[in-house]
């Protein structure tokens, strides 16, 4: 999956315009690795969260005490924000390539790729990632979430990214037929 990095300032607003214009699928939270409760070092996270989305909302509350994970209004993760975080949100994009013998293959590309490139496929998800006080925090939505570019982090490779508001897709669960 390739990833774009996104400004840490507008991390709060740009979780909100995706949860409130794109369909969310699942949410995983693990820990990072670390010393566990019994003195032992171990490099692999400890899942915390793996919820299918599946007919659920989810949402979010920031406030003093940090960041709320909400899965219909039911609070799942809660963030304390205790340790000032590095970078923001990553967008990153699962592409598929379909091969001669009708297998598809994941396209792994480096960064600095044009996520409009068309001779790349479609991604078939976009994946919301940041690691909060040493949690990983993945949230997955179907197709593409379409981002613009921001601003150079350390040019001439490396681009901050946005979510580009003017490219909204309409959220199924929020259509009213009638």
């Amino acid at each position: 999956m390739e990833q774009y990095y996104m400004p840490k300032h507008l991390d709060f607003k740009n979780l909100r315009f995706c949860l409130d214009n794109y369909k969310p699928t699942f949410l995983y939270i693990r820990d990072c690795g670390g010393v566990r409760e019994d003195g032992i070092y171990s490099p692999r996270g400890r899942v915390k969260v793996s919820e299918d989305l599946t007919d659920k909302i989810l949402d979010f509350r920031k406030d003093d005490s940090g960041l709320y994970m909400l899965v219909d209004s039911r609070q799942v993760f809660h963030f304390p924000l205790l340790k000032e975080y590095l970078k923001g949100f990553t967008m990153a994009y699962e592409r598929i390539e379909h091969t001669e013998e009708g297998v598809g293959r994941m396209i792994m590309l480096c960064q600095g790729i044009d996520p409009y490139d068309s001779e790349l496929p479609e991604p078939r998800k976009s994946t919301l990632r940041i690691v909060l006080d040493y949690h990983l925090m993945e949230i997955d939505f179907e197709g593409r979430i379409d981002i613009k570019f921001h601003s150079w982090l350390k040019k001439p490779y490396w681009k901050t990214w946005t979510v580009d508001k003017n490219k909204i897709k309409p959220n199924v669960s929020t259509i009213n037929i009638n």
